[in-house]
């Protein structure tokens, strides 16, 4: 069982997004997931609900909590009945993000190849310093481009790439996720990219591989 942590104290960087492709995407090998919204903007809660009412096979079980106290205490009573719990967890420093924070297994921080996300990406390490302090075990914490320029070789992400290297409390994947419609398409309507009608194969092979480096390593 495993508890994802897909969340940045930064807003616009596409968490909500790849918090729904990674649910679904781990719902359709099987998996008992449960969605956990944690933003007060519910984009998450939204999309799932779509899909919901759609009556789209997976299901994803989804539910809102936004006041830390509430998260912490209702993911761990949870955490039994599912395979894998995402939680979708920031856009600002709030009590939820940091609840999230201590329960998670692993974390992932999506950031935008330009430079306020970078210079956001330093002012959350101290917040990862504060919450590491309290953890019993350290949270593995992945930073993973996203909303890149196609151009894999731009200068833009060159530049972001490098910038977490100034960054030790963040360990870079090299699985970026491209700026394409086909994600916010999807998403919207509570769908993975494989499931659309027109598929984009390469939308698909990157989350895929994301998820791979995420659950499955090996």
């Amino acid at each position: 069982m495993t508890i994802l942590l897909i969340g940045n104290s930064k807003g616009g960087v596409g968490k909500s997004t790849l918090a729904i492709q990674i649910a679904i995407s781990r719902a359709l090998t099987g998996r008992e997931v449960l969605l956990v919204n944690a933003d007060r903007q519910r984009s998450s809660e939204d999309a799932i609900a779509q899909r919901g009412e759609a009556e789209i096979l997976p299901a994803i079980a989804i539910c809102s909590y936004t006041e830390g106290r509430v998260l912490r205490t209702q993911v761990l009573h949870q955490r039994d009945k599912y395979d894998d719990i995402i939680i979708d967890a920031g856009g600002r420093d709030s009590s939820a993000l940091r609840a999230a924070m201590t329960i998670a297994d692993v974390m992932l921080v999506p950031y935008a190849p330009n430079t306020f996300d970078v210079w956001a990406l330093e002012e959350l390490a101290e917040l990862i310093n504060e919450v590491q302090g309290v953890r019993e075990k350290l949270l593995p914490i992945h930073a993973v481009l996203n909303l890149a320029d196609p151009n894999r070789t731009s200068r833009d992400n060159a530049e972001a790439r490098e910038a977490i290297a100034d960054i030790p409390q963040l360990q870079y994947l090299d699985t970026p996720i491209v700026r394409r419609k086909a994600y916010s398409n999807a998403s919207g309507f509570g769908l993975h990219v494989s499931e659309m009608k027109v598929k984009n194969v390469k939308a698909i092979d990157e989350i895929e591989t994301l998820v791979q480096y995420l659950f499955d390593p090996e």
